[in-house]
């Protein structure tokens, strides 16, 4: 029997909608959702809705966490939420900066954030004139490879997935819209 994956990439967010009037970062740090990015949420919630999610993983970058809980707040499946950094986004903008577990813990305390380390976005490298520690395009192409791998050892058979475009891109072939979903079969 195949895995079944559904990733879902977060609503638009404070960041995305600024970067498109500017085409500028912003230095939206962990990025909230926008407005629109709320509406976005809502308008998908009802195509899961009747989906038997055996789990639902997250990225711990707040647009994903935003979406992930508006998304799946009256969902069967709302207990089976597992925050993974993993499949966090490239670090390429202020948006991509995370913040500690013990921050998010604070904005989202019925998840749990322990098994992150503190610092659990890219650092591995010198930072460029914004102060940011850009994140090579190889080192996504590993991680989205070792995310599949980490899928894949999952027992579940229907898992969603709440992540970010660029590595979506990597891990589907697909670049996705905001609150977009790409199936993926393991």
């Amino acid at each position: 029997m195949p895995k079944i994956v559904h990733c879902i990439r977060h609503g638009q967010s404070t960041f995305n909608a600024q970067y498109a009037l500017t085409g500028t970062d912003p230095l939206h740090f962990d990025a909230t959702l926008s407005d629109l990015g709320h509406q976005q949420v809502a308008e998908t919630a009802p195509k899961v809705r009747d989906t038997a999610y055996e789990l639902i993983v997250t990225s711990p970058l707040t647009r994903a966490i935003q979406t992930t809980l508006g998304i799946f707040k009256n969902h069967p499946s709302a207990s089976q939420i597992r925050v993974e950094g993993l499949h966090r986004e490239r670090l390429e903008n202020s948006c991509d900066v995370g913040r500690a577990p013990a921050m998010l813990i604070r904005d989202f305390p019925g998840l749990a954030f322990d098994h992150l380390e503190d610092v659990w976005w890219h650092k591995d490298g010198e930072p460029d004139e914004r102060g940011f520690v850009v994140e090579p395009p190889e080192t996504v192409i590993t991680r989205a490879a070792l995310f599949r791998e980490w899928l894949s050892a999952r027992p579940e058979r229907l898992i969603a997935v709440v992540g970010h475009g660029t590595f979506f891109y990597h891990l589907t072939g697909q670049r996705l819209q905001n609150c977009e979903i790409a199936t993926l079969e393991m």
